[in-house]
């Protein structure tokens, strides 16, 4: 039997009244009818629904959790890159971002700016076609995310039809409040299972869930704060933006503030480091962009962040805590690094118990011995550090540390040596099958092969199962081996092995980052494979032409032509080899970059650039990136706090560039 029309009105009714409640709830913090009164208008169209199934359609309100669990993530290519921020932490770094922004536009006008909490969340962006949401997205690596539509559904606040029939693609932020985190936490309590650390991740984890209905129940919530993309719309300034969100149906952050000048976007920072603990949600500082959307244009993006836009940071947070225990770890090349075993304790949202100290000269330099306390540092996602020994509470009975002649995992007889010429110790004996463990991790990571769900402790499970012992083994990897193994069930398996399967074509210098050869990282397997036509010629090359690259020495160059020359790594080349297919695209340098033919150092601290962000800069420009300064230095960029590096190039009469002399290179 067909819905009479009076039954399709009244389903078209309570559409339009459910979603009008639902934004009022869960957008607009008010309430006119209980959510009792709510869920009871909800069930009335769901039994219309079983009633009558054709009148079900993907903007229903029954349908914001629906279907079975999903087996996989599928990825999806964003239609506009996504960026990510650069950061700031002080307001001399405020300051040259806006002398930069000044320069670009040529204007040194006072610049009128929109500032808005960060949320410490997750990134989500949201695709909408006729005001209908048809695809949500993670940032992924910028380029491609994953399609986490059915999960985002069922968050609330989250419209699933615009109040406006309107195209486009939308960036929020998707976070969990601190009263349902705290409400989750209790329910592990109660449960006798550990506790959640911190509710970024647990917001990442929970939309990562292939059940959907475990996503609703945790009930995440997202503010909207941009318009990547929109048809026949336009606004002139980032609060105009707001607006047109706040109209379209999306929740955004009340908290969001027009400056006029630094100083007003100064006192804005302060202001919400006082208030940053009254909020329901996370948030780390404070994100300041230039309001008129004309001159965002005008200004545009750099390599890796919008250059009118900027992170004001929270300071680093610092704790106290005991150092139980000082370990060492073994690389995948045999280098031996320390690491502090503390006390765990709780630091810019996440529980630590490590820490690296780097290297013995470290140890000495700050004197850290077993019992002592520490102050810790931790801003955001960097790695805790040890910034300083509190002596004043040290222990009467300890003792300096001392580096030990022998290491367990190094293999044989466990020595240790220093490296020539460097700080850092290594283990004699290289083929330990700790380091061979090691080596395969690294084989798998991103930097390398990056397959997907392969991390170490897969790779040690198994190892320790005489499963793989070597790359090419992951190829003939078959569901029936992993059947039974400890956290594997049918879907795991199946993804891990079509994460395998999806990895057969690499190329050449990620092959040669994968392999492990003393002294070759990303940069080094970056020149290898710019001066090498495929591996065949890499395999048989010797020495002297290896030294004749620039940026490769004779100590790197007998590494290579020694690795290449053993055995057993022959053997495990031909091996992966037969699965595997190398790719060998275009590598060459850009000739006409400012950079070009040039070795280049970068130190201290960029405002603009990532370590990683500013060594794609050189590359770009046709540059060498180099680690250490030396007479075959071409230039040095400095930023702050640039220390010894910058010491030396002076002293050789190397060219120093700051970053503001880099900006103005890159805009001619």
């Amino acid at each position: 039997m067909k819905p009479s029309p009076e039954v399709k009105k009244r389903v078209d009714q309570l559409y339009k009244v459910i979603d009008y409640h639902r934004h009022l709830y869960h957008v607009e913090n008010k309430s006119e009818i209980s959510e009792e009164a709510l869920d009871s208008l909800k069930d009335e169209l769901k039994k219309i629904e079983e009633q009558y199934p054709e009148l079900i359609t993907p903007q229903s309100p029954t349908q914001r959790v629906a279907g079975e669990p999903l087996p996989f993530f599928e990825k999806l290519t964003h239609k506009v890159e996504q960026w990510s921020f650069d950061d700031a932490f002080d307001y001399s770094d405020l300051e040259n971002w806006q002398k930069r922004a000044q320069r670009y536009v040529h204007s040194t006008d006072v610049i009128e700016y929109f500032c808005e909490l960060k949320i410490d969340g997750l990134k989500v962006i949201l695709e909408y076609q006729d005001g209908v949401l048809i695809s949500a997205a993670t940032r992924g690596d910028g380029k491609i995310g994953e399609n986490v539509t059915t999960n985002v559904r069922t968050i609330e606040s989250i419209p699933l039809v615009l109040q406006k029939p309107v195209s486009g693609i939308f960036e929020g932020e998707i976070f969990m409040g601190r009263e349902q985190f705290e409400l989750l936490n209790q329910q592990q309590k109660d449960a006798n299972l550990e506790l959640y650390a911190n509710p970024r991740n647990v917001a990442a984890g929970t939309l990562r869930q292939l059940d959907p209905n475990i996503v609703a129940d945790r009930k995440l919530d997202a503010f909207i704060y941009d318009i990547s993309q929109i048809s026949g719309i336009e606004v002139a300034t980032q609060s105009a933006e707001m607006e047109l969100l706040q109209e379209l149906g999306f929740k955004t952050n009340p908290h969001a503030l027009v400056c006029s000048g630094l100083d007003s976007v100064w006192d804005y920072y302060h202001s919400q480091i006082d208030k940053k603990d009254s909020y329901d949600y996370w948030i780390d500082g404070v994100v300041v962009k230039v309001n008129s959307i004309e001159i965002q244009n005008q200004l545009g993006y750099t390599g890796k962040a919008p250059r009118f836009a900027i992170a004001l940071k929270f300071p680093a947070e610092q704790k106290s805590t005991i150092i139980q225990d000082i370990q060492l770890q073994i690389g995948r090349t045999g280098v031996v690094t320390p690491v502090a075993i503390m006390d765990p304790v709780a630091i810019a949202g996440t529980v630590v118990s490590r820490a690296t100290l780097h290297n013995y000269d470290e140890i000495k330099r700050l004197d850290v011995r077993i019992g002592d306390t520490v102050i810790i540092e931790k801003a955001g996602d960097i790695i805790p550090k040890v910034l300083q020994v509190v002596t004043e509470l040290r222990p009467a009975n300890t003792k300096k540390y001392k580096f030990p002649n022998k290491v367990p995992g190094c293999g044989g007889d466990g020595s240790i040596e220093q490296i020539p010429g460097q700080v850092a110790y290594r283990c004699v004996n290289r083929d330990s099958g700790e380091m061979a463990n090691r080596r395969l991790h690294y084989f798998v990571s991103k930097k390398a092969f990056d397959i997907d769900g392969l991390g170490p402790r897969i790779i040690d499970q198994l190892m320790d199962q005489g499963l793989v012992s070597e790359p090419a083994d992951l190829y003939t990897l078959k569901p029936g081996d992993l059947t039974g193994l400890e956290g594997f069930k049918e879907k795991s398996i199946t993804n891990l092995i079509d994460g395998i399967a999806e990895q057969k074509t690499i190329s050449f210098e990620r092959l040669i980052i994968g392999l492990s050869i003393d002294g070759v990282g990303e940069e080094t397997a970056l020149l290898l494979a710019q001066h090498y036509d495929d591996l065949d010629s890499l395999r048989a090359t010797d020495v002297q032409k290896l030294e004749h690259i620039d940026g490769i020495g004779s100590v790197v160059a007998q590494e290579i032509t020694d690795w290449f020359a053993t055995k057993t790594n022959k053997q495990m080349i031909d091996n992966l080899l037969q699965y595997i297919t190398v790719s060998y695209q275009s590598n060459s340098s850009n000739e006409q970059g400012i950079f070009a033919g040039k070795s280049v150092v970068a130190t201290g601290t960029l405002q603009n650039y990532s370590r990683d962000g500013i060594k794609d800069v050189i590359r770009a420009q046709g540059g060498k990136v180099a680690s250490s300064v030396s007479s075959a230095t071409d230039i040095l960029i400095a930023g702050e706090k640039a220390g010894s590096k910058l010491a030396k190039a002076i002293e050789l009469d190397i060219e120093v560039w700051d970053e503001e002399r880099l900006q103005k290179e890159l805009d001619k």
